[in-house]
């Protein structure tokens, strides 16, 4: 071990060039691993999660002490929590995944001693037949530690306007790093090998990929080089921005003008650019390992520094750790835009999964993943980190039945009816009221249980997938997208208009005339603001919706997938306490097929039920007795 972290910190530091920023990057090369090139055992096992990924010396500071010493009761605790008993114990859960430590920021001296026990650990659940993820770095390094090792790295914080350093929270003991200063990405590549070729990591976790470049030296001279590269000196002119080099980025977030939409775009772009430069430098080393990061979950609003339709295309995975779902007060709360977002862009979504709603949410919508079930810390399995509640032993009926019947889930694809195109600059540039129309546009099918998936700039070359494309709101687009949306009407496909469109280009200048309001009236539906959506979502798609329900509950949700010989609608009651009853569900089965069979899969019934059904016209038709929690109706076709 000592051996290799010696070559570890010899390491020499790379010079990278300055890269390039395109405009929005509807190009940004994909790096995400088609299903073929990823490792069987995802497709085939999926992912059931337990984590632990604090070394010991940051739960030290962690947890309120000035130093980083443990004491002897800590450490013989994490000595247990290391052991083949902690790996037996995951494993009789049900657990095939452990997420755990590599490297939390303090320097490779300082946590030499743990990144050692991560060799070990990864070895111990390896041979356990479990697979592992490691957190690799966060976005923050703990400087009273680090600065002594690399003194050089102070140079590396991002700092605020005022020019003290951004810090993590409350935690002023951690400061937010440049993931684009050449030299922290340099020595941050060696713990990137190390995860990988050490710790033979199946895959490298990157976090708090939610701060992007600051006001220090290294970020206002990208900035500059960034204005130079993307936009003529006449416009910058025209605009106001006659001396480049006198430039430093906005003091706030507005993006009121072309300066605040090009610093938003810039840092979106930077963060993407640093997880898309350690997945190609990862993928040298082994080209099949998973890549994954925390950019927070998709929510109806764009969140500043991410496009998750750009980041996403680095890897296969991404953190949602935001709210938990559930139905209170009459108001539905789900995770189901962030699962969408993830399925679309072949990803799956890591959350914590904490109850039976939870682990019914993720089998129902996203891709290859249950969730994290439980947070094994020193001796003891708590829901989540931060909550020292007990996990609940009702996860596991769900978790065996995730198991048993992952042929119900693997391989399964989405069908979906419409995309809903989300428009970065439009959401993140246009006025409120249509800015919001994207978010308001996926609570109505989500509430109504429509066939939808969500569509990004990134994926204007893969408009095919969808017969309809949604576009609310969508006011904001480049001359590209324009012919891009143009190339799909003229191929057969359809639009659904809700609101403007295209009154701007992809930096909010206006345009003469709307960009595409010479569209075919034939392939074009459109509807206004405050109009009735669904009524022309149902016109554009020709009156008839791939997947209806009808029930009495607002609590109600479904997703609609299909194999190449069954198609399932996946039902989950986000009301737990309350069961649904008498669900009539209409299913269309592709063209020239038809029914043999409808059964209804579940955790909650050992065994398959089965339920009488009537086809008409390619459509079938059934009821749900009742769904307690989760059910999957299987419609077997031949």
């Amino acid at each position: 071990m000592k051996t290799k972290m010696i070559r570890i910190a010899m390491v020499l530091a790379f010079t990278l060039s300055a890269a390039s920023f395109p405009a929005f990057a509807a190009d940004t090369p994909l790096l995400t691993l088609r299903g073929d090139k990823r490792p069987e055992w995802l497709r085939r096992d999926g992912i059931v999660m337990a984590g632990s990924w604090e070394p010991l010396l940051f739960r030290v500071r962690r947890d309120g002490a000035e130093g980083y010493t443990p004491t002897a009761e800590q450490r013989a605790a994490y000595e247990r929590e290391h052991g083949p008993e902690m790996v037996a114990k995951l494993k009789a859960l049900g657990v095939n995944f452990v997420m755990m430590h590599c490297y939390k920021g303090g320097g490779l001296e300082a946590e030499r001693e743990s990144m050692a026990d991560a060799v070990k650990f990864a070895k111990l659940c390896h041979d356990a037949g479990l697979r592992v993820g490691c957190y690799t770095y966060s976005g923050a390094f703990i400087w009273e530690l680090f600065f002594k090792e690399m003194p050089q790295a102070k140079d590396w914080v991002v700092l605020n306007p005022d020019g003290t350093p951004v810090t993590y929270g409350k935690a002023g003991y951690r400061y937010y790093w440049n993931r684009n200063h050449p030299d922290a990405e340099a020595f941050y590549r060696k713990i990137v090998r190390f995860a990988v070729e050490d710790m033979r990591t199946d895959l490298v976790h990157f976090d708090n990929y939610v701060i992007g470049p600051g006001h220090d030296a290294n970020s206002v001279a990208r900035f500059r080089q960034y204005l130079r590269k993307t936009f003529p000196a006449s416009l910058l002119k025209e605009n106001g921005i006659t001396d480049i080099g006198a430039i430093t980025p906005p003091t706030d977030r507005a993006c009121t003008n072309l300066l605040g939409r090009a610093w938003a775009d810039f840092c979106s772009q930077s963060i993407s650019d640093s997880f898309h430069s350690m997945t190609r430098y990862a993928r040298k080393l082994r080209p099949d390992v998973l890549m994954e990061t925390n950019p927070a979950g998709i929510s109806p609003t764009i969140r500043w520094s991410v496009d998750h339709g750009r980041l996403l295309r680095g890897g296969e995975a991404f953190w949602d750790e935001g709210r938990h779902p559930g139905f209170v007060k009459d108001t539905l709360t789900t995770r189901i835009r962030t699962f969408k977002a993830a399925r679309g862009l072949n990803n799956s979504a890591f959350v914590y999964t904490i109850n039976t709603l939870e682990a019914a949410e993720s089998m129902a919508f996203n891709l290859d993943c249950f969730g994290c079930i439980c947070w094994f810390e020193y001796d003891q399995l708590w829901e989540y980190p931060g909550n020292e509640r007990p996990m609940s032993p009702t996860l596991l009926p769900f978790v065996k039945f995730y198991h048993q019947r992952h042929d119900l889930l693997r391989d399964a694809k989405v069908v979906a009816d419409v995309g809903v195109f989300r428009s970065h600059p439009s959401m993140q540039f246009g006025p409120r009221q249509t800015a919001r129309l994207t978010g308001d546009v996926e609570d109505k099918l989500i509430a109504n249980r429509c066939a939808f998936q969500l569509v990004f700039d990134q994926q204007l070359d893969e408009l095919s997938r969808w017969p309809a494309l949604i576009m609310p709101g969508c006011v904001a687009l480049s001359d590209a997208q324009v012919k891009a949306i143009r190339r799909y009407v003229a191929k057969g496909g359809r639009l659904c208009i809700i609101g403007p469109l295209a009154t701007h280009n992809e930096w909010m200048f206006p345009r003469k005339q709307p960009a595409l309001d010479d569209l075919p009236q034939e392939r074009v539906v459109r509807v206004d603001e405050k109009g009735d959506w669904l009524d022309a979502i149902r016109r554009t798609c020709g009156g008839q919706l791939s997947l209806s329900i009808t029930c009495d509950s607002k609590a109600l949700c479904a997703e609609l997938t299909e194999q190449p010989t069954r198609r399932m609608v996946h039902l989950v009651n986000y009301r737990t306490d309350n069961p649904v009853k008498d669900i009539a569900v209409r299913v269309a089965l592709p063209k020239g097929r038809t029914a043999k069979s409808v059964t209804l899969a579940s955790p909650e019934h050992t065994a398959d039920i089965t339920v009488s059904f009537k086809q008409d016209a390619g459509f079938v038709t059934f009821t749900v007795p009742t769904v307690g929690v989760y059910e999957i109706a299987v419609v077997a076709m031949e």
